[in-house]
Order: C-alpha cells, then structure tokens, then sequence
C-alpha cells in the first residue's frame, strides 16, 4: 500500500512539473502570477535586511550610552537598521518594491547594489530609479523579455511602427507623431540594418511617403526602392533631395498660415500633404569631405538642410530618423546642432564610447555604460529613450531582409509622387548630360 502511494505521489509531482514546464514556455505570464511571483516575493522580503547589510545599505543607529571620538564608551552594540521596503508588487513582467531612505542616504548607493540585488532575489535583472525625494524604486525583471521579441503588440496607428520589445516586456514603438526626428547609431553587424528594415517594413503599408538617402551607393536602402518615393544614392543628388524637400517645407508652411493653422495635422484631409518620412543611412557620409572645396561645400550644405528640416519639419509632416556607425562631434559642428534637434535616441553595440555618449549622453549618464555593455552577441539588443525622458534596453524584431524586399513591392503602388523631389532630379539628370 505504501508503495502504491509514493508511486501515486510520484506521478502526481511529475505531471505538476511538467504542466509547470508547458506553462512557463507558453503562457508565461500565467506561470509568473501563479509560482514566480510568490515566490520571489517572499525571497525579497525575507533576505532585504541581510541583503541591506552586507552592501551597505543599512544605518548604524547612535547607541544610547553615546561616544568617545569614534570609539564606544558604553553602551549596547551598534545594531544596522535596514530602510524600510515596501511588499513587492506584482507587474507582467516582475515586481517593483519602493524603498524609503534613510536621512544622508542617496539613490547611488543603491544603484551600486543592483547586481547583489540580482543574485540575491534570483532574477534577470533590477532596475533602481527615484521616482521623488526620499524614495527608491527598485524593479525587478523575472526573465529576459528580450529572448521572445515576438511578443509584444501595438495597434496600428499613422507614423507609428512597432519595432521590437523592450525590457519591460512592452512593445518597443517608433511614434513620429510623438518623438518627430530619430538618431540611429550602431557598429556593423550589431542590428542597425534590420532595425531600418523593421522600421521602413512597418510604415510601408501606411499613407505616407517614404524618402531614402543612402550614400554607400544605395546597398542598404536601395532593397526597398519600390515603395520609397526617392532614393538619393550620392551626396550630390542628397543635396538635392534635400533642397527640394526644404522648398516643400515652404510650401507648407504657407498652407498652414493661409489656413490659419500651426500644423498640417490641423488642416482637413483634403487638402493636408502627405507626411514625408527622410531615412538617412551613413550620416558621416554626408559630412565627411576629401578636402576640396565642391566637396567642403556640398557638405555644408547637407548639414545646413537636415538642420532645416530637423527644426521646422515636424509641425510639417517632414520626419527625420538618421542613422550611422560612429556619429561624433570631429564630423563637424553641424552634427552637434543636428543631434539637439533629434529627440529619440537608438544606441545599439558601438565601437568607441565617443558614439555612445554622443547619442545618450545629454539625456542620461547611466544609459550610456549600459549601451557600452552591450556585448557582440546580443544584436538587436540598444538601448532606446521614451518619450516621458527615461531609457530602456530594448530588441528589434528579426525582418529578413526577403520579407522586407517582400513587403515594399507589396505595397509600391502606395509610394506617393512628390513632384518637387522629382523636378529636382532631373534637373540635375539634365546638367549631368
């Protein structure tokens, strides 16, 4: 009888796991409410006081007898006090536990910790931020989120393309109506390429134009030529992309005041220009010269137009997301001036830490050690800005380059016509000849 049970036991335990194990891989949120969850919980509010102690997070209380100097006179022994945290609190991805600080106690040190956090709650990551004076916010993340891209969702929206995951588990979106201009940086081979790929995948069944300027000679986004509107191979014919693309910017610009209105999204859908969307692959390319003066002066040129563009275009339905390997201030001053005027930030795996600072730098000093951290092997994975000032680590979802060629000649015949861009490369067709 007794056999009998233990093998009844036996049996139970084992389909437990293995449903536990089907669960997890396909329903892992159910699996983190139901057993990650508890259990973690009960790690972290069982281990914060030793946790606090041994990384120094705890406050020596002033014993009651006092001191002499820095010795004790009399008096109990000094007795740490850990701050005080919070339950942990569920989220979809982890648990957040707010701590509130000692007085003379600052976020930093708490910062310092984050790692023995990590092993001591046995969880991928933790993310300490101060949401107000006083308080710590620590964030745990259960598992990489980044592993499984395809989870995230978004509806579709005009301008809005769903690129990958971020950390949190959410979905990672390129919104231009909200962030209008984007800086793109990442050595080669680090995702850059299928990130662009994604992006132009994405707005290529939207009602908007699509403009490609790729001075490597049109490698990278001549894939795609079918459903881009121009596409500038050269810096010669970017200069006049770019010219002309100012001269429609004008255009508009006397719409909008004929009509009274301080953007286009405010003029009725008959008459509002289609929104104009610039990709721009190798920014050094166009700032870059080989010292002489047609050279010198068409590279002023290009900085002085996407600078334009950068500052007026985005009440104008124009949308600048430049991309590069290494973007630094030794490409001149006008990249400095055009990088203020991009507000979303993409940093993927970078050769120098000049890049990542250029890129994050003025935005948050923590998001560009976590940029240089990124190791060869996890590409895709950058660290991405929001749009409330934070930072995240995120990951692109994979688009073969077969199914982004796919899906721009699915959607050519959607590529609208802008006939000033037009009318400006053939005109210099015409000198050419």
């Amino acid at each position: 009888m007794g056999a009998i049970l233990l093998a009844f036991a036996l049996a139970v335990l084992a389909w437990i796991l293995v449903v536990g194990d089907l669960v997890r891989r396909h329903r892992p949120a159910w699996h983190w409410y139901l057993i990650g969850y508890p259990v973690t919980a009960c790690r972290v509010f069982f281990t914060w006081r030793k946790v606090a102690m041994l990384n120094d997070l705890a406050v020596s209380r002033r014993p009651p007898r006092g001191l002499l100097g820095d010795l004790v006179v009399k008096g109990d022994p000094l007795r740490p006090v850990a701050p005080r945290i919070s339950f942990p609190r569920a989220t979809p991805m982890g648990l957040t536990a707010l701590v509130r600080l000692h007085a003379g106690q600052t976020p930093a040190t708490f910062l310092k910790a984050a790692d023995a956090l990590v092993h001591a709650w046995k969880v991928h990551a933790v993310r300490v931020t101060s949401p107000e004076r006083g308080l710590v916010l620590m964030t745990a993340t259960a598992t990489d989120p980044l592993q499984r891209p395809g989870l995230a969702t978004a509806p579709t929206e005009l301008l809005c393309a769903l690129v990958g995951v971020l950390e949190s588990g959410g979905a990672w979106v390129m919104n231009l109506r909200l962030v209008p201009h984007w800086l793109l940086v990442g050595a080669t081979r680090s995702g850059k390429s299928t990130l662009l790929a994604r992006l132009i995948t994405q707005l290529a069944a939207q009602r908007i134009a699509l403009v490609g300027i790729d001075c490597k000679g049109g490698m990278e986004l001549g894939l795609f030529a079918g459903r881009l509107s121009t596409l500038a191979t050269c810096r010669r014919e970017a200069v006049a992309v770019l010219s002309a693309l100012v001269v429609d910017m004008q255009d508009r610009m006397n719409v909008c005041r004929s009509a009274g209105v301080r953007s286009i999204w405010e003029l009725p859908d008959k008459v509002r220009p289609v929104p104009v969307v610039v990709i721009v692959d190798e920014i050094a390319e166009l700032y870059l010269s080989d010292g002489t003066r047609e050279s010198k002066a068409e590279a002023e040129q290009c900085s002085t137009l996407l600078l334009r563009l950068a500052q007026l275009g985005a009440a104008l339905g124009l949308h600048l997301v430049v991309a590069g390997q290494r973007v630094g201030s030794d490409l001149g001053p006008g990249v400095t001036a055009l990088r203020a005027q991009l507000g979303g930030r993409i940093c993927h795996r970078v050769n120098d830490p000049g890049t990542a600072e250029m890129a994050l730098g003025d935005l948050n000093k923590d998001a560009v050690a976590v940029a240089q951290a990124i190791t060869a092997q996890e590409r895709g994975v950058a660290v991405c800005t929001g749009p409330d000032g934070g930072w995240s680590r995120a990951r692109s979802h994979l688009t073969p380059a077969e199914e982004a060629v796919a899906t721009a000649r699915k959607y050519a015949l959607m590529a609208p016509d802008l006939p000033t861009v037009s009318r400006a490369l053939e005109a210099l067709e015409g000198d050419d000849k």
